[in-house]
């Protein structure tokens, strides 16, 4: 098992130039069946050059691109829940293919987390698995996310029904 702050990533606000790779990365089958239907596919660099405004535009989602060897390789995000739900926020991420198996997703989350209680003023970050991506369930109970529940035949992907698998990590003080 790798140690995470061994492998060298920076997290950094994303930039129009970022759009070229975004959608070459993005533009991938095998990345899209892990992500909502609300992302399209195929994904083009008009479609990247929207995501970047949109989250320009709003200030309760937080992404970073990570960046591996000097180059782009994915993204990490939170988005700040509202209402009652205001100390929480989802963490959501992607690595390209090309990067899958190096503990990238897995050091994008360690340094996400203190950013993200540290910055904001919440005490739970919470994620949603699909059933059929146990690598990315991996990544978060390595860092320190613990299983919430199994909700049954809760995603509706690719005409199926899978199940959806939330983990949570709480702030401690």
């Amino acid at each position: 098992m790798k140690n995470n702050s061994q492998i060298n990533i920076i997290l950094k606000k994303l930039n129009d130039s970022d759009k070229k790779e975004i959608a070459r990365l993005l533009n991938n089958r095998y990345i899209w069946n892990n992500l909502c239907n609300n992302i399209p596919f195929p994904y083009s660099e008009y479609d990247a050059a929207s995501f970047i405004e949109n989250v320009r535009e709003n200030p309760r989602q937080i992404v970073f691109g990570i960046e591996y060897k000097e180059g782009f390789c994915g993204l990490i995000s939170l988005e700040l829940q509202k209402d009652i739900y205001q100390k929480s926020a989802e963490l959501g991420y992607w690595i390209g293919e090309e990067f899958w198996g190096k503990g990238i997703a897995s050091a994008a989350i360690e340094k996400m987390i203190p950013y993200a209680f540290e910055n904001h003023d919440i005490i739970r970050i919470f994620a949603r698995v699909f059933e059929y991506n146990p690598a990315s369930m991996r990544v978060l109970e390595k860092n320190g996310f613990k299983k919430e529940c199994v909700a049954r035949k809760a995603i509706y992907k690719n005409g199926k029904l899978w199940d959806e698998h939330r983990f949570y990590l709480l702030k401690t003080n």
